[in-house]
């Protein structure tokens, strides 16, 4: 005997409750639980559910694992970001913002995989096919052997894929606009999303076929739909950078085939997303006649070392005035932390100044060990005394003012004199390479009077 019961999903943590409420109990976000229904057995719970069922096969951990192949995409950048390629029967969760690149990305990933003649399937729920279509031969793609459909439902889909040989890549834009007609509701509910990539999965681990799922993402930048809609795949990539700027940054948040320190850099271009190498040219201006006020911080994705211009401008304001204060790209909370050291243990005053900070290109700093480079061109934007210009800056600062130590050291310095600089302004405990020469800080008060040439 079955009867219909009304629950309520939460659209952010994905945790059922039976009554609505304004605020989920589980993950405390507002108007995220949606109305759905549900047809439960009333007499399941007298039902024992240790017995009846198939005993599984149980393995030890010393039983011999083969490492799992992976398809090149002949695309570095990417390939970097997921760990190497491919793994086949992997499922991949790609979001990212509204024209941010997304569809354009995985259209070239596609047509590369094509070209070497893999099978690959490119299924979209937004555009039709000659909309697709139109895309690639403005890439330069439109003679490449991918298959396209416009589709949303995921039992033609799987209906069409499953016939003859299994696709090597099948990429679906995006599970958001897919609907099953096994649950009721419209698609992009939380029902229809789980439901939907669950089947597609499934497929995917049964005929090893490489899943890509694109996702729309939030006003708040996470992906739409249920959290567990992140468990159920092996990656979850997003794919970051503003519209104005020219950079776009692949990173991973989630592999279970790979590491997640690692990134992939892109430029937008006319003629699509063009792999960038050397992602320092992006974040570095000019070098020009030396200005006041900037400084250069050797960033560290995963292993890879970005070089990044750090850009300072105080303004003295008339007494009685409220300074303000102001960051992009860096956490504006930690610019407050580090006026007050610097005021308080170095006898800097920036109360009646305003303070603007700037990441160039467009980049996000989340390092502690900026905190030195930050301090700098704060230094040196109040001082109009420009930091040496062939000059790398980083540690982190205590509130004691002291300078500690940052991870890998060497490693930032190394490509820093790769780009041609001279001089590395560090903490203690780094290991310079060969032709760079390093000034070491034990306190912050000690990078002052560098400076100020006291």
């Amino acid at each position: 005997m079955a009867k219909q019961k009304t629950r309520y999903m939460c659209t952010a943590c994905g945790s059922e409750q039976s009554r609505w409420q304004g605020q989920c109990p589980d993950c405390a976000e507002w108007n995220s639980l949606v109305q759905e229904s549900a047809v439960v057995n009333v007499f399941s719970a007298r039902h024992d559910l240790s017995t009846g069922g198939r005993p599984v096969e149980l393995v030890g951990l010393d039983a011999e694992v083969a490492l799992p192949e992976r398809l090149k995409t002949g695309i570095d950048e990417f390939d970097r970001a997921i760990g190497d390629g491919i793994v086949p029967g992997s499922a991949l969760l790609v979001g990212g913002d509204p024209g941010i690149g997304k569809s354009t990305l995985l259209l070239q990933v596609a047509a590369k995989l094509a070209s070497d003649g893999h099978r690959v399937i490119y299924v979209s729920g937004e555009e039709a096919a000659d909309q697709v279509r139109l895309r690639a031969l403005r890439l330069g793609l439109g003679t490449s052997p991918v298959q396209l459909a416009a589709a949303t439902s995921v039992r033609d889909i799987l209906t069409t894929v499953g016939t003859g040989e299994a696709p090597a890549l099948l990429v679906i834009d995006s599970i958001q606009t897919m609907h099953s007609d096994l649950i009721e509701g419209a698609p992009g509910t939380v029902s229809q999303v789980r439901a939907s990539a669950q089947e597609l999965v499934r497929f995917a681990k049964q005929r090893g076929t490489a899943l890509v799922l694109v996702g729309h993402v939030t006003k708040d930048g996470t992906i739409a739909g249920p959290r567990v809609l992140e468990h159920m795949v092996d990656t979850v990539l997003g794919f970051e950078g503003e519209r104005s700027h020219q950079y776009r940054i692949l990173r991973a948040s989630k592999n279970r085939f790979g590491g997640t320190d690692e990134i992939g850099v892109f430029a937008m271009e006319g003629a699509g997303l063009k792999q960038v190498p050397n992602p320092s040219v992006l974040f570095l201006t000019q070098r020009g006649e030396p200005v006041s006020g900037t400084s250069v911080f050797p960033a560290l994705e995963g292993t890879r070392p970005v070089l990044v211009e750090i850009q300072a401008l105080t303004v003295r304001l008339a007494s009685g005035a409220t300074p303000r204060r102001a960051a992009v790209g860096w956490d504006s909370g930690r610019l407050a932390m580090l006026l007050a050291v610097l005021e308080a243990r170095c006898g800097l005053s920036f109360a009646t100044a305003e303070v603007y900070l700037n990441i160039a290109g467009g980049y996000r700093l989340n390092d502690p060990a900026a905190d030195l480079a930050v301090a700098a061109a704060l230094v040196s934007a109040m001082s109009e005394r420009p930091v040496p210009q062939e000059t790398v800056v980083m540690g982190e600062v205590a509130l004691s003012g002291e300078v500690r130590p940052v991870a890998h050291g060497a490693l930032r310095l190394k490509e820093a004199a790769k780009l041609g600089f001279e001089r590395g302004w560090v903490p203690g405990g780094i290991d310079a390479p060969e032709g760079i020469a390093t000034t070491r800080f034990a306190k912050l008060g000690e990078l002052v009077d560098q400076i100020l040439g006291r």
